[in-house]
């Protein structure tokens, strides 16, 4: 973000580096330069979609490594005009699971999410705050926080429509995590949780609560829970997300990269 450009990059904060290229149909999503900006990874998603209607919904996690930054023309408006420009309809949006509820707490408890089927095709964008800003004493307004006031904002003035991300509660934390946020006002806004599939699993954390108020929770490096699992095991690693489900998790994400058919499991939340 530092070159007021949306790069896309695990470690590399002036450059691209991914496998997104700049296709304009699902037959070149293979082929061609890769390490493109955000909007072209976006296209390639699109596209992707369009080739696999019964596919999804996905999951687009977006972590802002120093956060929205305004100044530069990236904060959550810009962001949500790139999402809506490149993928369009096919985002879900809070405005979606809102309906007529007074807030996404509410209409998360109430069950309003479609089901998995009616899902399909879609991408649920979830935003957490970057490990840059995390590690920074003097930010005082991560990406969590600052989105959230953008959904109020928006709410507030009927234009909860043009919003397209669900800001994340980032880390597990026993009990209800939305506590850490002291204005109480933002934790209706959030809905969505996403921390480290081990402290889920071995910290004492009721994460039965997450289910049975319809939160979806997405916990993050499944091999690492004890015993770990390599990508050389799939059986294991099949057993693995089953645990996680158990566990109430609703995304199980992993370094797996060369076990598709274990990556591709669906199963009952529970």
């Amino acid at each position: 973000m530092l070159t007021r450009q949306w790069r896309v990059s695990h470690s590399n904060p002036l450059g691209n580096d991914n496998n997104c290229v700049a296709a304009t149909s699902a037959a070149e999503l293979y082929t061609g330069t890769r390490n493109k900006n955000l909007e072209h990874c976006l296209d390639d998603i699109r596209l992707w979609l369009g080739a696999h209607p019964d596919a999804g919904p996905l999951i687009l996690k977006l972590e802002l490594k120093t956060g929205f930054s305004s100044r530069t023309g990236q904060g959550p408006a810009q962001l949500d005009a790139v999402l809506a420009a490149r993928l369009g309809d096919r985002v879900f949006r809070p405005a979606d699971l809102l309906g007529g509820h007074a807030s996404l707490d509410a209409a998360a408890r109430a069950d309003a999410w479609p089901t998995r089927a009616q899902l399909a095709g879609k991408v649920i964008v979830e935003l957490i705050p970057g490990t840059v800003e995390e590690g920074n004493p003097t930010d005082t307004l991560w990406t969590d926080v600052e989105y959230a006031r953008h959904l109020a904002g928006l709410a507030a003035a009927g234009t909860l429509g043009t919003a397209r991300a669900f800001p994340a509660v980032h880390r597990a934390q026993a009990a209800d995590p939305r506590t850490r946020y002291a204005d109480a006002a933002l934790r209706p806004w959030f809905v969505l949780f996403d921390g480290d599939a081990s402290a889920y699993v071995t910290g004492g954390i009721d994460t039965a609560w997450y289910d049975t108020n319809h939160y979806l929770l997405v916990t993050t490096d499944a091999q690492n829970v004890p015993p770990a699992v390599g990508d050389a095991d799939a059986d294991a690693a099949a057993a693995r997300v089953a645990q996680l489900a158990r566990a109430h998790a609703s995304i199980a994400s992993a370094d797996w990269s060369t076990l598709p058919t274990v990556l591709d499991d669906v199963l009952p939340r529970g």
